[in-house]
């Protein structure tokens, strides 16, 4: 193949254009593709998660989420402190910084999972863990917790019971949690 930065580009404009279509191209799969179905209700929050994600996992939207809420095993992964808040009710937590394969043993290799955190990053990371422990149907919940409670989807303390209660992490990331009513601690 020829060294695109040798050629002369005044007389090989293919080459020049192709060069820059296998670039683009690159890129794209590189950094992965924002898909439309999952996107934040917030167009600032939603650019804030995509510069997290690599979308090395497939994401699902927060309203895709809700209904399958059913048919799907939930993976918290933020830290006990933060799940111990509020979760997604029925929600198994597995951590991030100390997860292991053993939180999640009793799932079936072929279930359907969705792993959520606070915005998407960390629960991106434990699903690449899952896929490489051989689950097949891994999805992250884009926008996670933040953007499932701006959707005015409900949580769980653990006691099952509905509160209006979120763990921000720290006080930069509260700005992101828009629902006026619910109480932010971190």
């Amino acid at each position: 193949m020829v060294n695109p930065w040798s050629v002369n580009y005044k007389t090989s404009p293919i080459r020049w254009s192709i060069f820059v279509l296998v670039f683009v191209l690159n890129s794209c799969v590189i950094k992965g593709q924002h898909p439309k179905s999952a996107q934040c209700g917030d167009t600032d929050f939603d650019r804030k998660v995509h510069s997290y994600l690599s979308y090395s996992i497939p994401v699902i939207g927060v309203k895709d989420a809700y209904l399958k809420k059913d048919q799907v095993y939930y993976l918290d992964a933020r830290e006990k402190e933060e799940y111990d808040v509020s979760h997604i009710q029925n929600a198994k937590w597995v951590g991030y910084e100390d997860f292991t394969l053993e939180r999640v043993g009793q799932i079936p290799r072929q279930a359907q999972i969705i792993v959520y955190c606070s915005i998407g990053y960390r629960s991106e990371k434990i699903g690449e863990k899952l896929v490489k422990a051989g689950f097949k149907q891994v999805k992250n919940l884009y926008g996670s917790l933040f953007e499932w409670i701006n959707a005015g989807y409900p949580v769980v303390d653990n006691q099952s019971k509905v509160v209006q209660n979120i763990h921000t992490y720290d006080q930069s990331w509260s700005r992101w949690v828009t629902q006026k009513h619910y109480r932010k601690s971190h």
